[in-house]
């Protein structure tokens, strides 16, 4: 799934104790700002998911309304993608400039335009310029929010964090499919598209006014020279001794700058960058995208109503989060690599299935059993592994360099299968899938031979083994 930010950490604890350790660590309450700042930035991630996964329940009014061709409907669709990897690019520059809270108050704000613009779309040109805003908005939310809860959270507890941002864009998906089932319901007749869309307007100003009571990241105080401010923030977050964090941190940022120049593009990354750019290319060819987008077509090739198939979405989506609340549970105890063959195994068998109904044109009823398991298996394994793996693979002095282009790569593939699915279909509607099966076969092979396992081994360690 488009997981989907770039640099999401992963919760170290089974996903049910996670309540319990937001309220204590220890026997040391967690600090009320640091909660409210975190959950306020989290957001970012729940309209990530449910940007792009609504657009899953509009297809056929689209389609309709504009007099789309299978082509043109790939465009209409990927259109938001496009501006993703643009949106991520985009905002580490605002980040560093604006600050994060700040880049993040703005691009609240492009959400909420950009679903009131989808919902009062003149012309097919100006529901595809509201829906690039929207994928800039996703794009650059998926960089800045995972960052700015890293740079406030202790780091006993960053990863816990970090990763309510994982689980806000498996819930912000599950929303969209719950809110498209409400809305079709509603008997909205030929606006119905338009209103589920604008839904996410409300989600969206809720974004904007709770990022109003988050301080700024004080690490990017730092970066500043605004220390003064910086140490206050610390110690309203929880910090108990806040000149000697603010200490370390400008200690790293001098480390880092004197590191920052280093190339990613050379002999001894070549390895992390296989690593990063494989299992990009693993996660969205394996079709994951492609079903989420265009989920309820699949129904309706299917043969399924448009109701049955709303509803449907709805389990597909409710799968969704809780297989990936599974994954997070297990990836620091069965480890990545084993987690990413079962998942590549399940899905293997899962889109041969999905295949086969097309193909045969019976059985139709097995199709949502088919895409259930699809899902379950994908968000216990790559889902849940994509991001922790990328991060973990480059060294520090190129990480960041190499979060993004594992991003770049992800959400370029994205656009692609986005813009290709429908034509493809409407020639052989298993081929997609015949298609998907074949790399995740690949996927296999290529994890097995290739891939190192990164559970429980630092990450000094692990650089020494990737580059030598």
């Amino acid at each position: 799934m488009p997981t989907n930010s770039c640099s999401v950490a992963v919760p170290r604890l089974p996903v049910f104790h996670v309540s319990l350790e937001l309220r204590y660590y220890g026997s040391e309450p967690m600090n009320t700002t640091l909660i409210k700042s975190s959950l306020a930035a989290a957001l970012g991630g729940l309209l990530f998911g449910f940007d792009t996964a609504v657009i899953a329940g509009t297809t056929a009014g689209l389609t309709r309304t504009y007099h789309l061709t299978p082509g043109g409907l790939g465009v209409t669709v990927s259109i938001a993608l496009w501006g993703t990897f643009t949106g991520a690019v985009l905002a580490g520059y605002a980040g560093d400039r604006f600050g994060r809270r700040d880049s993040l108050r703005i691009l609240a704000a492009v959400f909420l335009a950009s679903a009131l613009g989808c919902g009062l779309a003149w012309s097919w040109g100006a529901l595809a310029a509201f829906r690039l805003l929207a994928g800039l908005a996703i794009g650059g939310s998926s960089v800045l929010a995972p960052m700015y809860i890293a740079e406030i959270a202790p780091a006993r507890l960053r990863g816990r964090l970090v990763g309510l941002f994982q689980l806000f864009i498996v819930t912000g998906i599950l929303l969209a499919y719950f809110s498209n089932y409400v809305v079709g319901e509603l008997g909205l007749g030929a606006a119905e598209w338009r209103w589920k869309f604008a839904v996410s307007a409300l989600p969206a100003l809720v974004f904007l006014v709770v990022l109003y009571t988050a301080p700024r990241s004080p690490r990017w105080l730092a970066t500043r020279g605004q220390n003064a401010e910086a140490e206050r923030v610390l110690s309203d977050i929880g910090y108990r001794d806040a000149p000697a964090e603010l200490a370390e941190i400008n200690a790293s940022i001098s480390a880092g700058n004197a590191a920052r120049s280093e190339a990613l593009f050379q002999r001894r990354h070549q390895f992390p960058i296989f690593l990063a750019v494989s299992i990009a290319l693993f996660n969205q060819f394996s079709g994951i995208n492609a079903i989420l987008y265009y989920l309820n077509d699949i129904f309706a090739r299917a043969g399924f109503s448009k109701v049955s198939g709303d509803l449907q979405s709805v389990l597909v989506g409710a799968t969704n989060l809780v297989f990936t609340l599974l994954g997070m549970a297990l990836i620091d105890k069965v480890g990545r690599k084993l987690l990413l063959q079962i998942g590549a195994a399940g899905t293997l068998a899962c889109l041969l299935a999905v295949a086969a109904v097309f193909h045969s044109g019976t059985h139709a009823g097995l199709l949502l059993w088919a895409l259930i398991a699809y899902i379950a298996f994908f968000a216990c394994s790559q889902g849940a592994v994509i991001w922790v793996y990328i991060g973990e693979v480059f060294p520090n002095r190129v990480r960041g360099k190499g979060q993004s282009l594992g991003c770049f790569t992800h959400w370029f593939c994205a656009a692609v299968i986005a813009l290709l699915f429908p034509s493809v279909a409407s020639r052989w509607a298993a081929g997609p899938f015949v298609f998907f099966a074949a790399v995740t076969a690949v996927q296999f092979v290529v994890v097995w031979r290739y891939y190192p396992e990164t559970r429980g081994v630092s990450l000094e360690a692990l650089q020494q083994q990737l580059e030598g």
